[in-house]
């Protein structure tokens, strides 16, 4: 494949692919929550296909924009998984990577499990939404779903381990370089394979299947709050004694994505252990209080990010000014996880209870918040592949220098 990036590879590019799949899925909620479903926990081929026979025209042209979305972004994650993919391998062989695993950056080849992650989540959703008759098989997918995050699991715990191993054997972390909040990388990365695991537990209605997901889910789900408590307080110490650094600013809405996999991965826990071992459903005055503080937090983490990065001015410098820095990507994830989060708490929280009417007028402004933030995440992405991208549709032009570097090369 011919080369995508603009500077000098780095895994965080993985980043790229990770918000594009993201926004995919994001995309999915609506039908998740606006297209009734009654005989599966998430809508399927069949309950689209029943919205455009019997629904309205306004019903299918909404169904026809997200499926339209859906298909975009998976495309786009699709494209840069296997771009940085092939990147990676050159990557690998090249001198730059051995010196990256003897710096405090080797943390960001978690973010190449993290984004495999997502992989398997786009490819679920776009399975469940375009494929006739997936449903009928799904006891049978689930299994496979689960080796593919035990793997991916696998591969994330031997990149992590070695990771730590370095600095606690050979002392090789420089506290120095500790102010900020690229170090919890690999907890996002452990909450992404933990919701993996629990859409096992929660959809599957053999019990070893399910057993096996929430095994799965709370062993992830732990090592990422493990290493949260770790890592945590070594980086806001550091941040209060040096300030926040700059180019990294967009890692203090590192929790954000996090927030929302702890959310998602509780649902579908509480989910698979109320329909498998107690024969009812999960109370959503449950889901109100949980999602609802969970939400409030992310609220909380977001303001207090964009202040600090609107005064340091790294919206006006990497965002919209001239200057590219490949961590901006790591802006997408928490604009499509706070709009996800904010789906769940409003359908699980606000309607399942009674607060909210679905489809009141109340309804749609409360949905009005979600678009919005979608809409700016998804303009700030497209602003990113342009300024780090070349290649590709819709990136930016290849510079002739640069087509000449990649020919010789």
């Amino acid at each position: 494949m011919h080369r995508v990036f603009t500077s000098d590879y780095r895994p965080l590019y993985f980043l790229s692919a990770l918000g594009a799949g993201g926004m995919s899925v994001s995309v999915f909620m609506y039908l998740m929550f606006l297209v009734p479903h009654p005989d599966t926990p998430v809508p399927t081929f069949e309950d689209i296909a029943k919205v455009y026979a019997e629904g309205s025209l306004a019903a299918a042209a909404g169904v026809s924009v997200a499926l339209a979305l859906i298909a975009g972004f998976a495309t786009l994650h699709v494209f840069l998984l296997v771009a940085n993919i092939a990147a990676y391998r050159r990557f690998v062989a090249s001198p730059a990577f051995e010196q990256l695993r003897t710096t405090n950056a080797e943390v960001g080849l978690m973010a190449v499990p993290l984004t495999y992650a997502m992989a398997v989540n786009v490819a679920f959703v776009l399975g469940a939404v375009f494929v006739p008759g997936l449903w009928s098989v799904v006891e049978f997918l689930l299994p496979v779903a689960l080796v593919a995050f035990v793997a991916i699991g696998a591969y994330a715990l031997a990149l992590f381990g070695r990771y730590l191993t370095r600095i606690l054997v050979h002392t090789g972390f420089d506290a120095e370089d500790t102010n900020h909040f690229s170090q919890v990388l690999p907890a996002f990365a452990f909450s992404m394979i933990a919701v993996g695991f629990s859409s096992s537990a929660a959809m599957s209605h053999v019990t070893a299947t399910s057993v096996l997901g929430m095994l799965g889910t709370l062993f992830f789900l732990l090592a990422a709050m493990m290493w949260v408590v770790v890592k945590l307080p070594v980086s806001f110490g550091a941040i209060l004694r040096k300030g926040m650094a700059v180019e990294a600013g967009p890692t203090l809405w590192m929790g954000i994505p996090i927030l929302t996999l702890v959310g998602i991965a509780f649902v579908r826990f509480s989910s698979g252990i109320a329909h498998n071992f107690m024969d009812t459903t999960l109370d959503p005055r449950i889901t109100f209080v949980v999602l609802g503080g969970l939400v409030a937090a992310q609220l909380v983490m977001g303001l207090v990010g964009w202040m600090v990065m609107r005064r340091q001015g790294y919206f006006a410098t990497f965002v919209r000014g001239e200057k590219s820095s490949i961590p901006s990507y790591g802006l997408i994830c928490p604009g499509v996880a706070l709009s996800v989060l904010a789906m769940f708490f409003l359908h699980w929280g606000l309607v399942k209870t009674g607060v909210v009417h679905q489809f009141s007028a109340a309804h749609w402004l409360l949905l009005l918040p979600v678009l919005y933030v979608q809409v700016v995440t998804v303009v700030t992405m497209l602003r990113l592949n342009r300024k780090l991208l070349v290649g590709g549709p819709g990136f930016a032009p290849r510079p002739a220098a640069q087509e000449k570097a990649a020919v010789a090369a």
